[in-house]
């Protein structure tokens, strides 16, 4: 479904500054498969997530979504395959808009254009049918502004409208790291009622390792551009926090170090 092939990039190449963000990254995920994703701060995971998306082009290297190459497509072309949820509550949505009218941007994403009214009382009674799934009431708050939900219930509708249209892939971008700890609980949650239900295939860069060992059915460790862990479904149910930390210091030769990570 996903397939990378010897991706590379480098940021200010020729000047001091010069970083090689990903370093000839081959990954491949077959349909359905959720793949978590860690590494210290600098490693290439959001690069890698900005590359699938089209925000980034790579220096080499090809990106195939369901067996199209779509390495030179820019990201509103390949929005149609793609779904994906930010770290920041306030970046998936429209804050002005209603909750009615974020969800028919995001039920129009893989559709032709046309001048019909963009909200139908059919289309209204489906929208309520998908907030339900949510569990927060928002299927009777369709026409409250966007920017007046909480940030947990921003996320939640976030992760609703990414995954809609039932997208090629999914990618998300640390997208419960902004939350407090029981509205980030809820969303995790959610993210593996959404990606079961829907089995949609998944990339999820998370900071949380516990997060990253509860969560899908692969997990990939990410260092200085390359992936130097790629631990399939079996293995990592046996996996642990500190044997995860073990493997770092392994093969990295030094102790895991991010001020960001959260370890339970």
């Amino acid at each position: 479904m996903l397939k990378l092939k010897d991706l590379y990039v480098v940021f200010n190449e020729g000047t001091v500054d010069e970083k090689v963000a990903l370093n000839y990254v081959n990954l491949h995920l077959k349909p359905g498969d959720f793949v978590t994703i860690i590494g210290s701060n600098g490693a290439g995971k959001s690069t890698l997530m900005n590359i699938i998306s089209g925000v980034l082009k790579p220096d080499y290297g090809t990106v195939e979504i369901d067996a199209v190459d779509v390495t030179h497509l820019p990201e509103y072309k390949r929005a149609p395959m793609i779904g994906r949820v930010f770290q920041d509550p306030m970046a998936g949505t429209a804050p002005s808009m209603t909750i009615e009218e974020n969800l028919a941007l995001a039920y129009a994403r893989d559709k032709r254009r046309t001048l019909r009214k963009g909200v139908t009382a059919k289309r209204r009674d489906e929208f309520r049918t998908y907030l339900e799934t949510l569990h927060l009431g928002l299927e009777n708050r369709l026409s409250a502004k966007v920017g007046l939900l909480s940030g947990g219930e921003r996320q939640a509708l976030s992760l609703l409208m990414a995954t809609f249209t039932k997208p090629k892939v999914l990618l998300l971008d640390e997208h419960t790291a902004a939350l407090d700890p029981a509205r980030a609980q809820r969303i995790t949650e959610l993210t593996e009622e959404i990606v079961t239900r829907q089995k949609l295939t998944t990339l999820m860069v998370t900071h949380n390792m516990q997060q990253a060992l509860d969560l899908g059915n692969r997990l990939i460790m990410m260092d200085k551009g390359s992936i130097i862990l790629d631990v399939p479904s079996e293995e990592k149910k046996n996996l642990t926090v500190e044997r995860l930390l073990a493997e770092f210091q392994r093969l990295c030769g030094e102790k895991f170090a991010s001020d960001r990570a959260i370890l339970a």
